[in-house]
């Protein structure tokens, strides 16, 4: 049944490839359209989501272009995300949250959704002309026992991808890895070979930070690299049993590879403690091989980046290829999802007008401004009426934190179709490729009550044992005795409700 939902899906996400490639588009935005013509009174919106990049100014000119064709009064909190779980868990149990509250998927969101703190919307979204047209794969990946409670972020299910430095690969004569021992290796000569040409001992193959193993990450490195070298995509199905995909030998080889790698100082010895935006900064300064906390559509955006600090840098974009090929994880379908408290949004009425306002987000329209900018600052129209960016720094810093957490996306086809640079366009060659070899998370829709209950403390478990392990804090045989204290603790009970309710839903 899962395949069938995910199989309806890549058929949207297709369709973003050809929209990408040059379909034709509904036009620029026209933001001085007025949202209503009734007079009445703006909504007010206030929206918590996690910070991307440097928070906008109050009253930004998108901010006030989204204002004004919504009819709405926005006040938005950004929350560093490094801080945000921690945020978050205090705004639930405070009952002191925003209107819409951007969220992820884990134990204690699970928790706060079931405690019935949250509207359900699904049988409201058929009044919405955009909210309704997307594909039911988006909602179905969201639901809380077959109920839906939130609006996700479309996202693009193939994203993982290779981002690297081919002029460093070339200079040294080294292929992209496709084994364990061909990652060794290529970690090896990026840290020893001085492939920037400094003199000093300063680079890296790829650098991690602390989110590596993240349990409820979409897109973290360890998962990437097991799924590339045969492993399940969190959780997949073995002698008729779900297990999670740190109890099966290719994940354990790559926790192997990772434990060498820390060994021999190959890789940054404080990965545990180092934020997501600390790997950037190293990738921006050219002293890493491999950006692996990205996708495969942002290449030209991490080029961009990078060029700053190395002008004559040249970068590429390639698929995870392993030893059985191209084998990727599929995410969820989404970056998250808005969901609305109750104790914040005090009617039905109140909860259909903001439902309003994020389908107004959907229109050309909004699309293209949350996806392109302003027409003469941000990107020009060309003569075949594409949008061609002017200033890809500038849409980073003013544009790009609207888009990436608002629901507005590419997805949805119709905003103005973009003028790819080749960077770009492989880097979305390579999204849509990885659709036909992406491995799903069998339990990504299932519900175990024991996992709503203790997960937290299960996941870290595994993560503070993962991380020990790779220190060299522990042996392997002190790995397994963690795996079954996993197991006692509340696991095996998960491993029999989601494998329960795995069967349920194949019938």
């Amino acid at each position: 049944m899962f395949r069938k939902r995910f199989m309806k899906g890549s058929v949207s996400l297709l369709a973003v490839a050809a929209v990408l490639a040059g379909c034709a588009g509904n036009g620029g935005p026209q933001t001085d359209k007025p949202a209503q013509q009734d007079g009445s009174k703006p909504l007010i919106v206030t929206i918590a989501t996690p910070q991307v990049g440097e928070a906008p100014k109050k009253d930004s000119e998108v901010e006030l272009a989204i204002e004004k064709y919504t009819n709405s009064k926005i006040d938005m909190q950004w929350i560093p995300g490094a801080a945000f779980e921690d945020k978050k868990n205090i705004m639930i149990a405070s009952s002191d949250m925003p209107k819409a509250f951007k969220i992820t998927s884990n134990a204690t969101t699970l928790a706060a959704i079931q405690s019935g703190l949250f509207w359900e919307i699904g049988p409201l979204l058929q009044n919405y002309k955009n909210l309704s047209a997307l594909d039911d794969y988006y909602y179905d990946n969201i639901k809380v026992d077959g109920k839906l409670y939130g609006l996700p972020l479309y996202r693009d299910t193939g994203r993982a991808g290779l981002v690297y430095r081919k002029d460093w690969f070339d200079e040294l004569g080294l292929k992209l890895p496709v084994t364990l021992d061909d990652w060794y290796a290529m970690m090896k000569t990026m840290a020893e070979k001085d492939p920037n040409k400094n003199g000093e001992q300063d680079t890296y193959g790829l650098f991690l930070d602390k989110s590596f193993n993240d349990p409820a990450g979409s897109n973290t490195f360890l998962t990437r690299l097991a799924v590339s070298q045969g492993a399940p995509n969190k959780w997949g199905e073995e002698n008729g049993k779900l297990i999670p995909e740190f109890m099966t030998t290719p994940y354990l080889n790559a926790m192997k590879l990772l434990r060498e790698l820390y060994r021999e100082k190959l890789i940054n010895q404080d990965f545990s403690v180092v934020q997501a935006a600390d790997a950037d900064n190293k990738w921006n300064a050219g002293q890493a091989a491999i950006r692996v906390n990205t996708v495969a559509s942002a290449a030209a955006t991490s080029h961009e980046n990078l060029k700053k600090t190395v002008p004559d840098s040249i970068v590429d974009v390639e698929p995870y290829i392993g030893p059985f090929g191209n084998r990727v994880p599929a995410e969820p379908g989404n970056n998250g999802f808005f969901v609305f408290p109750k104790s914040s949004v005090a009617s039905e009425e109140e909860l259909e007008q903001l439902l309003g306002f994020f389908d107004k987000l959907l229109d050309p329209e909004m699309s293209t401004l949350l996806t392109r900018g302003f027409e003469g600052k941000h990107y020009t129209k060309t003569a075949d009426g594409k949008a061609e960016l002017k200033d890809l720094s500038l849409f980073n810093l003013e544009v790009k934190p609207y888009r990436d957490s608002l629901p507005s996306f590419e997805v949805t086809g119709q905003g103005l179709p973009l003028k790819l640079s080749p960077l770009q366009e492989k880097g979305w060659e390579v999204v849509a490729g990885n659709l036909p070899n992406v491995v799903p998370n069998l339990a990504l829709t299932l519900s175990s009550a024991t996992y709503l209950e203790k997960g937290g403390e299960l996941d870290t478990l595994i993560r503070d044992a993962q991380t020990k392990f790779i220190m060299g804090k522990m042996d392997e045989a002190g790995w397994l005795a963690e795996v079954d204290n996993w197991k006692k603790a509340g696991g095996d009970k998960v491993i029999e409700e989601y494998t329960a309710a795995y069967a349920k839903q194949k019938q």
